[in-house]
Formats: C-alpha cells, structure tokens, sequence
C-alpha cells in the first residue's frame, strides 16, 4: 500500500533528517520536492497547491526555534499538516435507529457488493444484526453474488421481487423492521454519474428509504477518476462518507489525499484486502503514517489479537517451551498468518520498513499456499518427526505437492532451524506471540 508515495518521502525525510538548522534554501528545496512527490501521487492540484503552502509557512516560522533536532521538527510540520489534511468531522459511522439504513452507490466495478458483505460482517462482530438487501437489477448474477456473500458472513439477505430497484428497497426495509434487524445495508447498481435516469434512480431511494449513511464506495487505484465521481454524486445526492476499495493495490494514494478536502465528505472506511475482514475504519493518523512510511503498529497488534486464539498461543508456547512443536503447529501458524492479510501490507505496517528494502524482498503471497501444500503432502508421522524423512519420501512429497524438491529440503532446513532457535528460547518464561518462524522463499 502507498509503495510509491511512500518511497518518496522516505528519501525527503533521509535528506533532512541531518539538518543543523532550518534555512529558506532547505525549506524550499523540501517543499520542491513534497510538491512533486503528490503530483506523482495523482493527488488533485488544489489540495498539493493548499498543502505546500501549509508546509512552507509553518517550517518558515520555526526558522528562529532553536530546536535539538531541527530536521525532525520538519518531518513533525509534514506529518501534522497530513493528518490535518485526512482528518475531518463526522467521520464515525451513523448506526442510530431500528434499523439504521446504509445506502451503497458508486460506479460500476468499484466493489459495492463486497464492501456490502464486509460491512455486514463488521457489523455483525459488533454484535449487530445485519439484513442486506439485493438493489442491483441490472448486472447479471449480481443478486446471486450478494447471497453468496451472505451465506458466507453469515448474515440475511432480502433479494425481494420483480426488477424495481425502489420498490426492492422500500420492501426490503420494511422485512428488517419485522425481523427487527439493527441494521440494513442497499446494495444498489453501478451507476455513471452521466447517466440520468439512472442517477434519478438513486435519487428517489435515498428519498424514500431516508438513510442514516449514503456511502460513495470509490475505486482507491482511480486517483483523480475517483475524487471526479464522488463530486459528482455528492450533487445528486448528499453523501456522508466514502468507503475507499482496494487500497492494498494503490501505490500513489491520491485518491485517499484528495477526496475528503475536494468533496468534503469524510473517508469512513478503507478496504486493505480481498478477505471479509479486510475493511478498516479509516484513521487518519495511521494511515499518515502508513503513506510517510512509519509503519502502523497498532493495527498489526489489533489484527494480530484477533487472529491468535490466547488459549492456543500458550499451548504453542509450552510446546515450544519442550521443544515439541512440530510441522503441524507450523502449519497452524501459517493459516493464522494467511488470514491476516497480504505479507507486504503486514511489513509496511513495522516501523521503520524501508519501502525500496521491501520491494527488494519481492515477497509472494503464494508461498505460504505452496508451503501448505508441502506440508499436506507429509504422513502425519513425517509431520510429527521431520526429521525421519529420507530422499524418497522427500521426492514423494514433492510430487504430491507439486513443488520442486529443492523447496521441500529448503523448508525443512528452516523447520530445523527453528527448531535449534527455539531450544535456545527454551530459558525465555514468557513469549507474547508465537514465533511464525521464516517461511521458504522469503
């Protein structure tokens, strides 16, 4: 996420993290350089030109501060003004009401649907309870994909009849109230804001469905398209957030930059993976620090607790503790490390991950798959004693997972390793998360 922005001020920061003091010449040299670092970022002229001139005039004043790190001050007034630039009132989610309406729009492939299905699903963790309803009429299968959807969350949804998106809608609302939902979540149809008749659409369901939330669900990679569309539709019809998709895959972030201080609609959400979990409430200052490449510390720990069971990690512990973990605890490991989202996502959350180190480590989210898939090719007696395993069972192994051989000897050398750093460990009394250990090919 942010590769590219990311890069780019990691190198403004290294040139003026040594400066003695703070002079014209560096604070318009910086400033250059910040300029064109959110030009190539796709983020709109106006918000790059306001954000400078911001930057510029706080650094200017602090020319006669005496400060310890000078150059660390400067970094402070960039950092401050990002925040600044991201944050905004109103942000929360509004879920007062039985039920509470949620009304999807956007454009067409922005991901309504799957925002729908993570939104239900964050919502039922809360505790909530969630009926989506089917709006979309138009896109084949569209109805079907949302049941999936649901059937795999957990949570109801109402498909309704005929092909009258409003009519779908106003019965849809009135099945919550029977049923007495807390919430109801619209998924409506893709949409060109050009489109007349289709906008007078959208019009008359938030008229007549009257939503606590009118969501512009945007395509995060679509810089300057996105920010043009939500203007364009927050015309039609009041918006109250912005659900930014597909964030994971966006290395500028010109569109998460520009949207809020060019529509004034507040970023409610972020999508950071294609995994139902994977919808973030938007924080502004994380993601400054994820885009200025600081990492972001407290979302890894808070995806971390909600994967690891603590039940389980202490068992892991006391195994590692005797020195009895074995492939299958490995492979336990490696699903709790899967479910917590893409592996580059979860190193640019580590403060003080270098964004060009970390393309260098070209890290593929498939080797996890391809390790699995080794270790399922194993006896359960190989997984328990690695160790026993000859040439010919390695060559079997490898032909039943359909890796080369050399990766199965890889992975057991690292097994083995571990195993060696973990008989070391054995003196620690206590180790907060289990150790995942280094994963073939990383």
């Amino acid at each position: 996420m942010f590769g590219q922005i990311t890069e780019q001020f990691q190198t403004i920061f290294k040139n003026i993290r040594g400066l003695g003091k703070i002079t014209d010449k560096n604070i318009n040299e910086t400033v250059r350089q910040v300029r064109r670092a959110l030009i190539d970022a796709d983020v709109n002229f106006k918000v790059v030109k306001s954000f400078v001139a911001e930057v510029e005039e706080k650094a200017q004043g602090t020319k006669v501060i005496k400060s310890i790190n000078p150059g660390q001050h400067f970094i402070k007034i960039i950092k401050d003004e990002l925040i600044s630039l991201l944050s905004s009132e109103g942000s929360n989610l509004n879920i007062d009401g039985k039920p509470a309406i949620i009304l999807l729009a956007g454009l067409q492939g922005a991901g309504k649907t799957t925002t729908a299905g993570k939104l239900a699903f964050k919502l039922k963790e809360e505790g909530r309870s969630v009926l989506m309803v089917a709006a979309d009429v138009y896109r084949p299968a569209a109805t079907d994909q949302i049941a999936k959807i649901g059937k795999q969350v957990g949570v109801s949804v109402f498909r309704g009849q005929g092909k009258d998106p409003l009519k779908i809608c106003i019965d849809g609302i009135k099945e919550a109230r029977s049923l007495k939902n807390d919430v109801v979540i619209i998924d409506t149809a893709g949409r060109l804001h050009i489109d007349k008749d289709m906008m007078k659409e959208i019009q008359e369901i938030a008229y007549h469905s009257q939503p606590n939330e009118i969501l512009f669900t945007a395509d995060g990679m679509t810089g300057q398209d996105a920010v043009k569309s939500a203007l364009a539709f927050h015309e039609a019809v009041p918006l109250s957030g912005v659900v930014l998709t597909k964030m994971d895959g966006d290395t500028r972030g010109g569109a998460a930059l520009s949207i809020k201080k060019i529509t004034g609609v507040p970023i409610k959400f972020i999508g950071v993976s294609e995994s139902f979990e994977g919808l973030e409430t938007f924080d502004p200052k994380r993601l400054a620090d994820r885009i200025l490449g600081f990492g972001d510390v407290v979302s890894l720990v808070e995806k971390a607790e909600k994967i690891f069971d603590r039940e389980k990690a202490e068992q892991m512990n006391r195994k590692i503790s005797d020195n009895s973990f074995d492939l299958n605890d490995f492979k336990m490991q490696l699903k709790q490390l899967k479910s917590m989202g893409p592996i580059g996502n979860l190193m640019g959350m580590v403060p003080g991950m270098n964004a060009k180190a970390l393309k260098k480590l070209n890290m593929d989210d498939r080797q996890i798959s391809w390790t699995e898939a080794i270790i399922n090719s194993m006896t359960t007696n190989e997984r328990k004693y690695p160790n026993t395993m000859n040439g010919s069972r390695r060559l079997r192994i490898s032909k039943g997972s359909g890796r080369p051989v050399q990766e199965v000897n890889a992975l057991l050398n690292q097994f083995n390793q571990m195993k060696k750093m973990m008989k070391k460990m054995k003196n620690f009394n206590k180790i907060k998360l289990p150790n995942m250990g280094n994963l073939t090919g990383f």
